[in-house]
Protein backbone atom coordinates (compact mmCIF):
# COMPACT_ATOMS: atom_id res chain seq x y z
CA UNK A 1 0.00 0.00 0.00
CA UNK A 2 1.38 3.54 -1.35
CA UNK A 3 1.56 5.61 1.76
CA UNK A 4 1.76 9.74 1.58
CA UNK A 5 3.64 11.46 4.96
CA UNK A 6 3.01 15.11 5.53
CA UNK A 7 4.98 16.87 7.93
CA UNK A 8 3.13 19.96 8.49
CA UNK A 9 4.77 23.46 9.80
CA UNK A 10 3.83 26.67 10.35
CA UNK A 11 5.95 27.80 7.24
CA UNK A 12 6.63 24.53 5.19
CA UNK A 13 4.75 21.06 4.73
CA UNK A 14 7.36 18.18 3.93
CA UNK A 15 5.63 15.82 1.86
CA UNK A 16 6.90 11.95 1.35
CA UNK A 17 5.90 8.91 -0.44
CA UNK A 18 6.27 5.36 0.35
CA UNK A 19 7.35 2.47 -2.24
CA UNK A 20 4.16 0.75 -3.62
CA UNK A 21 4.61 -2.03 -1.35
CA UNK A 22 4.76 0.47 1.84
CA UNK A 23 7.90 -0.53 3.25
CA UNK A 24 10.25 2.37 2.47
CA UNK A 25 9.77 5.97 2.58
CA UNK A 26 11.06 8.48 0.36
CA UNK A 27 11.23 12.54 0.70
CA UNK A 28 8.83 13.79 -2.10
CA UNK A 29 8.56 17.52 -2.07
CA UNK A 30 7.50 20.57 0.04
CA UNK A 31 5.54 23.49 -0.22
CA UNK A 32 4.55 26.56 1.87
CA UNK A 33 1.66 26.50 4.19
CA UNK A 34 -1.10 29.39 2.88
CA UNK A 35 -4.25 28.07 4.58
CA UNK A 36 -5.52 24.62 5.97
CA UNK A 37 -7.75 24.58 3.10
CA UNK A 38 -5.56 25.29 0.21
CA UNK A 39 -3.04 22.96 2.14
CA UNK A 40 -5.37 19.80 2.13
CA UNK A 41 -6.53 20.66 -1.35
CA UNK A 42 -2.45 20.32 -2.39
CA UNK A 43 -2.27 17.07 -0.44
CA UNK A 44 -5.01 15.40 -2.09
CA UNK A 45 -3.93 16.68 -5.36
CA UNK A 46 -0.06 14.93 -4.65
CA UNK A 47 -1.75 11.86 -2.76
CA UNK A 48 -4.04 11.26 -6.27
CA UNK A 49 -1.14 11.78 -8.72
CA UNK A 50 0.79 9.48 -6.55
CA UNK A 51 -1.85 6.72 -6.16
CA UNK A 52 -1.73 6.65 -2.21
CA UNK A 53 -4.14 4.91 -0.46
CA UNK A 54 -3.38 6.16 2.79
CA UNK A 55 -2.25 9.83 3.87
CA UNK A 56 -0.38 10.16 7.26
CA UNK A 57 -0.17 13.50 9.44
CA UNK A 58 2.28 14.45 11.97
CA UNK A 59 1.26 15.31 14.75
CA UNK A 60 3.64 17.12 17.41
CA UNK A 61 2.23 16.07 20.59
CA UNK A 62 3.48 17.57 24.57
CA UNK A 63 6.13 15.55 25.85
CA UNK A 64 3.18 14.14 28.56
CA UNK A 65 1.45 13.21 25.05
CA UNK A 66 -1.21 16.11 25.85
CA UNK A 67 -2.44 17.97 22.66
CA UNK A 68 -0.07 21.13 21.42
CA UNK A 69 -1.03 23.81 19.71
CA UNK A 70 0.86 22.69 16.25
CA UNK A 71 -0.83 18.81 17.53
CA UNK A 72 -4.47 20.81 17.18
CA UNK A 73 -3.23 22.30 13.41
CA UNK A 74 -2.44 18.95 12.37
CA UNK A 75 -5.92 17.57 13.87
CA UNK A 76 -7.83 20.52 11.85
CA UNK A 77 -5.50 20.01 8.67
CA UNK A 78 -6.51 16.10 8.85
CA UNK A 79 -10.14 16.73 9.46
CA UNK A 80 -10.30 19.25 6.40
CA UNK A 81 -8.69 16.69 4.17
CA UNK A 82 -11.31 13.48 5.65
CA UNK A 83 -14.05 16.03 4.30
CA UNK A 84 -12.00 16.47 1.29
CA UNK A 85 -11.72 13.08 -0.10
CA UNK A 86 -12.23 9.10 0.53
CA UNK A 87 -8.57 8.21 1.24
CA UNK A 88 -7.66 7.28 4.74
CA UNK A 89 -6.15 10.10 7.09
CA UNK A 90 -3.92 8.68 10.03
CA UNK A 91 -2.76 10.90 12.40
CA UNK A 92 1.01 10.33 13.41
CA UNK A 93 3.46 11.18 16.45
CA UNK A 94 6.14 13.35 15.12
CA UNK A 95 8.49 13.27 18.03
CA UNK A 96 11.56 14.84 16.80
CA UNK A 97 11.55 14.36 13.21
CA UNK A 98 13.49 17.37 12.19
CA UNK A 99 16.42 16.81 14.70
CA UNK A 100 16.54 12.62 13.62
CA UNK A 101 16.26 14.32 9.80
CA UNK A 102 19.03 16.84 10.91
CA UNK A 103 21.08 14.34 12.99
CA UNK A 104 21.55 12.35 9.31
CA UNK A 105 22.22 14.78 7.39
CA UNK A 106 25.24 15.55 9.68
CA UNK A 107 26.31 11.98 10.30
CA UNK A 108 26.56 12.36 6.54
CA UNK A 109 28.77 15.19 6.86
CA UNK A 110 26.13 17.42 4.32
CA UNK A 111 27.86 21.29 5.24
CA UNK A 112 26.14 23.10 7.79
CA UNK A 113 24.66 25.99 5.07
CA UNK A 114 23.16 23.08 3.11
CA UNK A 115 21.87 20.60 6.16
CA UNK A 116 18.42 23.00 6.08
CA UNK A 117 18.08 22.12 1.97
CA UNK A 118 14.41 19.87 1.84
CA UNK A 119 14.90 19.81 5.18
CA UNK A 120 10.73 19.11 5.71
CA UNK A 121 10.71 16.39 2.72
CA UNK A 122 13.33 14.36 5.22
CA UNK A 123 11.23 15.22 7.97
CA UNK A 124 8.58 13.62 6.44
CA UNK A 125 10.24 10.39 4.93
CA UNK A 126 11.55 10.25 9.00
CA UNK A 127 8.00 10.10 10.17
CA UNK A 128 6.50 7.84 6.96
CA UNK A 129 9.46 5.24 7.96
CA UNK A 130 8.45 5.31 11.43
CA UNK A 131 4.97 4.94 11.14
CA UNK A 132 6.04 1.85 8.89
CA UNK A 133 8.57 0.33 11.13
CA UNK A 134 5.97 0.41 13.83
CA UNK A 135 3.15 -1.20 11.19
CA UNK A 136 5.36 -3.94 10.49
CA UNK A 137 6.30 -4.84 13.68
CA UNK A 138 2.25 -5.24 14.57
CA UNK A 139 2.60 -7.46 11.48
CA UNK A 140 4.99 -9.79 13.11
CA UNK A 141 3.60 -10.04 16.62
Amino acid sequence: MKILAIDPGQRRIGVAISDPSGKVAFPLTEFSHRSKEEDAKRIIALAEQNQAELILIGQALGIDQQPTLQSRRSFNLAQSIRAQTKIPVVLWDEFETTQIALNARREMGVNPKKRSYRLDALSAAVLLQSYIEHSTSLDHE
